[in-house]
């Protein structure tokens, strides 16, 4: 029982063969299994097959083999316990004193848009998860590694010590801990989408680390971006950075704001951003028309702002862009001569993201879910993808909008829904001309946006991310030449709102959808 072993069972093979090559070279017996021996024998490696240890033959397909105890005794055995090393005497068990497994690709395999739930199902590995647990668990004794980054720090220890330390097997115990953890948090939830399970009794997610961040939302919070591990395309986490800067945390939840509001529009758009409130939003026939209502919207909040766009950025609308100071601009691609016009700034990012997603597609705002951490636990809830639905509004006023009116009360509504609560917005049919958001009561964030749209307002539309309390908000619409509104409705004081708009030939409309964004 004196002599070392490791066990190698790898589906991910890099780096494997000099692995073992290493440990055997170190006095190590190298147990393997199926293809992992197969490469290493090929490689000239000396290696037992698992069979040789359990005197038991693999059986259907594989599917058990290391399900075994001459495999788990050894694994699990604490050493100075007499009565467990008298049990392995007995029994003619030895100990493994390496284990180094990676589990079968099934986030690889649900990835693909063709794979079967059969083929799903076979690749959820059960034996290797079930021997890194075991020696994990028993880390006092057994080094384990999950990942192949970790390789040369575990010969080096032994080269060093004639083992790891203790520091090492603890922090390589729970990296597995955390690996298994992410396995079945991607079984769950697949067998969850599979079977149509919404808000369950546990609710698990998993996120790999994308990058680390210099620092949080300020200097002295530590921070790091995580991506969803099936992230699908269309969203910040599958931006490819073309030049600048390293992003920050306020720039991947600004960007994240501008494309959630970008995947609403499927004509030529431009979003600009700052602290995740638009400041400028515009549409037109080309995305350099669309860019110059968004920056003629706020020309003084989108500085230092974040601007996306729906369309590939052209030489002239770089040139405009180019003197703005902005910290990000986000597009679908840039044309050769309008990246070389931006890449004259050297500290502006620029962001590609091949599809832009509408809001109708699960990958314009990420998972299923929105997550929200809070003191002791999360918020979930689904994403907010309700689109007006032009057959279930209403009229409540004695006026009926006009068509142009609807228009610009339609393109209103779709920014309102991504401004912070209270939230009011001002607009044309093709950009919008002020923006309240955040305020504690409605009317405090109308007057912000009346003032913002100062003699723009004559004539444009609001719209109301909640209904009116009372009908100080219709008055101060109407004192500043709005001519249509609309809004969710649902007050017990709506009829003093409409009453107010019949008093002053606003035309007004319900949608019966709130789009309430703290």
């Amino acid at each position: 029982m004196g002599k070392k072993r490791a066990l190698i069972s790898v589906s991910n093979k890099t780096g494997v063969v000099e692995f073992a090559s290493q440990l055997v070279e170190l006095g190590f017996e190298v147990i393997s299994t199926g293809g992992t021996a197969t490469l290493l024998a090929d490689a000239g490696v000396k290696v037992t097959g698992i069979s040789e240890v359990t005197q038991f033959p693999e059986m259907m397909d594989g599917r058990v083999k290391t399900l075994h105890p001459a495999i788990h005794s050894g694994l699990l055995a604490v050493r100075d316990n007499e009565e467990h090393a008298e049990q392995m005497a007995a029994q003619g068990f030895e100990y493994i004193d390496i284990v180094a497994v990676n589990l079968y690709p099934f986030k690889e395999t649900i990835s693909r848009t063709d794979v079967s739930y059969e083929d799903a199902i076979e690749n959820i590995d059960i034996g290797g998860p079930t021997m890194l647990r075991s020696a994990a668990k028993n880390h006092a004794y057994v080094t384990v590694v999950v990942d192949a980054n970790d390789y040369e720090l575990v010969l080096n220890e032994i080269r060093e010590q004639q083992n790891t330390s203790l520091e090492t097997r603890k922090r390589l115990a729970a990296k597995v801990f955390r690996h298994t953890a992410a396995y079945d948090s991607l079984i769950s939830r697949y067998l969850s989408e599979q079977t149509g399970e919404e808000l369950p009794e546990s609710f698990t997610v998993t996120y790999e680390k994308a990058q680390e961040l210099r620092y949080g939302e300020n200097p002295h919070q530590k921070a790091a971006f995580y991506r969803d591990a099936l992230s699908t395309s269309g969203n910040i986490a599958a931006c490819k950075q073309l030049h600048g800067k390293e992003l920050s945390y306020n720039n991947i939840n600004d960007a994240n704001a501008a494309l959630a509001i970008l995947a609403e529009f499927n004509e030529p758009a431009v979003v600009a951003v700052k602290h995740t409130n638009p400041c400028g939003v515009g549409v037109g026939v080309t995305i350099h028309q669309a860019y110059q209502k968004a920056y003629d919207a706020d020309p003084v909040s989108i500085f230092g702002g974040i601007v996306a766009a729906n369309r590939p950025i052209d030489r002239e609308t770089a040139l405009l862009l180019k003197e703005v100071f902005l910290e990000i601009i986000i597009a679908p691609a840039f044309e050769p001569e309008a990246l070389a016009v931006l890449q004259e700034k050297k500290n502006v990012r620029l962001l590609q993201m091949d599809e832009i997603a509408s809001t109708e597609h699960k990958g314009a705002l990420g998972s299923a879910y929105q997550i929200t951490s809070v003191h002791g636990g999360a918020l979930v809830q689904e994403w907010d993808r309700k689109s007006l639905d032009p057959t279930a509004i209403m009229v409540v006023t004695e006026r009926s909008p006009s068509e142009e009116e609807l228009t610009q009360l339609e393109f209103a509504w779709k920014v309102v829904k991504h401004v912070k609560s209270n939230a009011i917005v001002l607009a044309t049919s093709d950009k919008t001309i002020g923006v309240g958001a955040g305020q504690m009561n409605r009317v405090g964030s109308a007057q912000i946006a009346i003032t913002q749209a100062g003699e723009e307002a004559k004539g444009a539309v609001l719209a109301s991310d909640a209904f009116f309390p009372m009908s100080d908000t219709v008055e101060a619409a109407a004192q500043a030449g709005i001519t249509a509104i609309i809004q969710p409705g649902g007050s017990i004081r709506d009829q003093e709102s409409i009453d107010a708009c019949n008093r002053h030939g606003i035309a007004m409309i319900f949608t019966g959808v709130r789009h309430f964004k703290h």
